[in-house]
């Protein structure tokens, strides 16, 4: 063991536990998220490591759920030096959680954001502690208002609820949410989107519907294992030295360029202060770690580049 803790959400199936069993052979100690608790304890039974793994269920798609989760880690005995926020999905009509949001927005950028906001309001993240989101290259095909952009998702309700363009939508506020997170963040930690491109026998190609089981058949020859995909995520996870830039988008573990809405400022900045007006949290500017003075936001580049 080499006294790290990291907790991956998603974590009982496909890439979730696919990055558990690489980090726990890389020493880690190892908290899976998972929705149902039975699936969850068998999966971490089924890794290769000396430590006792924690497991936790949670329905991330409810915030009350995320909250409490937030607070039983906070009260857990070892603080969090990577979080990975790895759970996702593509639903394939619109739906609306009992918090109101479209269940697809609620589960890959809410969840991950009020997670990640409540573990940094209690001090469970470590000083030098690595945010993971899992993103996507799908991205590309996500459009918002930038003068109004749409973080609940209930705009869908009105025109045509294509399950590619809602997924994509959801992971290119992923994006711009962490670009501003990194501007915010105390000096010593770090966030990140991770790419793991397209990846097969994972739950979302099991579960998909409508244009997306269609199409899975086709581009299945092109698509990676699972052990394949996790090796930006863990890569990031394990780096020695934090990679660089923080808030920036990676594939095959390397900086890499998203779309050119990712990387607006200004747009990320209205994402992140709306977001965090609807899950009603502080925003964070130029946030300090309960040990730490006030900082201020650090610079961001303009563009990332490979």
């Amino acid at each position: 063991m080499n006294g790290t803790t990291t907790v991956i959400t998603g974590g009982a199936s496909g890439l979730g536990l696919a990055m558990a069993h690489q980090l726990a052979e890389a020493g880690h100690r190892i908290v899976l998220i998972g929705r149902d608790p039975t699936r969850t304890r068998e999966a971490a039974e089924r890794l290769h490591t000396s430590a006792p793994v924690t497991t936790y269920s949670c329905d991330l798609e409810q915030r009350s759920q995320v909250r409490a989760l937030a607070a039983e880690l906070a009260a857990g005995s070892h603080p969090v030096d990577n979080l990975i926020n790895n759970a996702g999905a593509a639903f394939p009509r619109y739906e609306r959680t009992t918090d109101g949001a479209e269940r697809t927005y609620a589960l890959n950028h809410h969840a991950p954001f009020l997670l990640t906001h409540a573990l940094l309001a209690t001090g469970t993240l470590t000083p030098q502690a690595r945010i993971i989101n899992m993103s996507s290259f799908v991205e590309k095909r996500g459009k918002l208002d930038p003068a109004d952009p749409d973080v609940d998702g209930t705009s869908w309700s009105n025109r045509f609820y294509h399950q590619i363009n809602v997924y994509a939508t959801s992971k290119l506020l992923g994006l711009l949410a962490t670009r501003a997170l990194a501007h915010r963040l105390p000096h010593g930690m770090s966030a990140y989107n991770a790419n793991p491109g397209m990846v097969k026998g994972t739950a979302m190609n099991r579960n998909a519907g409508g244009v997306m089981r269609l199409t899975a058949p086709l581009l299945r020859p092109f698509a990676t294992t699972p052990d394949q995909g996790v090796q930006t995520p863990v890569q990031l996870a394990t780096a020695p030295t934090p990679p660089q830039p923080s808030g920036g988008f990676f594939t095959k573990s390397n900086p890499d360029t998203p779309s050119l809405q990712a990387r607006n400022d200004t747009l990320a900045a209205t994402v992140y202060t709306k977001t965090a007006a609807l899950l009603d949290i502080e925003p964070l500017t130029g946030y300090a770690h309960p040990t730490e003075k006030q900082s201020p936001p650090r610079p961001f580049p303009d563009t990332i580049t490979p």
